[in-house]
């Protein structure tokens, strides 16, 4: 990692560190010399390598709004070391419940229950911790990334109704936020992955990848880490209001 001196130090806030996309967006943006304050509602994994994990984490259950709301005070607390500011805050966390056997979920089956779930997480949170962190994210002239979904534009064979309902949600959030924080110096974007190589991917996504996908192949978490670290840095400096895809094609 680069050595860098406090005051210049870069620091992301990043939901949904633990697995796939948000392991791998630590990995880079802590190979950059960043400062990474994870959150999500386990403790810090002892496994997990990044430098100062354990201290830089946060525990909060997103889906519930008021513990996510108590958890902002947190997040200032630990970007004080920083001057309070916040150069990036990547929205990444999200859920898709299944049905029995791990089947999707449509419009017709899915529970009340499940939808709100769903929306507080994948749609809510963002916006609230956004608006929570919006003094730092001035400061720093800072970057906000959602991560949508492919499926948040078409119908999808996994991706359940309120899955896909809350990311189409999110990518208009982002069009929203970008119109509503630009004047401040805040870039809001969206990265809306395909079928990424992780652990969560569905029995049949070969057969995905056979037929749709022109570039034959999954797509690497470091892929969309890339993609992410992009979008937070100066290279995308005029850059608002987007939504990358990042799916090899799968949307031609």
């Amino acid at each position: 990692m680069p050595h860098v001196s406090n005051a210049e130090r870069k620091t992301l806030i990043l939901t949904g560190a633990s697995r796939g996309i948000g392991h791998a967006t630590v990995k880079r943006f802590a190979s950059a010399g960043w400062r990474v304050i994870t959150c999500s509602r386990h403790a810090f994994p002892e496994n997990c390598p990044w430098e100062m994990g354990p201290e830089d984490h946060i525990q909060v259950d997103l889906s519930d709004a008021a513990n996510t709301l108590q958890a902002i005070p947190e997040m200032r607390e630990r970007l004080k070391a920083q001057g309070s500011r916040l150069n990036a805050l990547v929205n990444n966390a999200g859920i898709s419940p299944k049905g029995e056997g791990g089947a999707r979920l449509g419009t017709i089956e899915t529970t009340l229950e499940d939808w709100q779930h769903v929306f507080q997480v994948n749609f809510f949170a963002p916006i609230l911790l956004a608006r929570g962190l919006i003094d730092e994210l001035e400061r720093a002239k800072g970057a906000v990334v959602n991560v949508t979904s492919i499926a948040g534009s078409r119908v999808h064979p996994f991706a359940g109704a309120a899955y896909a309902t809350s990311k189409s949600a999110l990518a208009a959030l982002t069009r929203e936020m970008a119109h509503d924080f630009g004047p401040r110096g805040i870039r809001v974007n969206a990265i809306s992955p395909g079928e990424i190589d992780t652990a969560i991917l569905s029995p049949g996504t070969d057969k995905i990848v056979h037929e749709q996908i022109p570039m034959k192949r999954l797509g690497e978490p470091e892929e969309v880490a890339k993609a992410i670290y992009f979008l937070c840095t100066e290279q995308s400096s005029y850059v608002n209001g987007a939504e990358l895809h990042i799916n090899g094609g799968q949307h031609v």
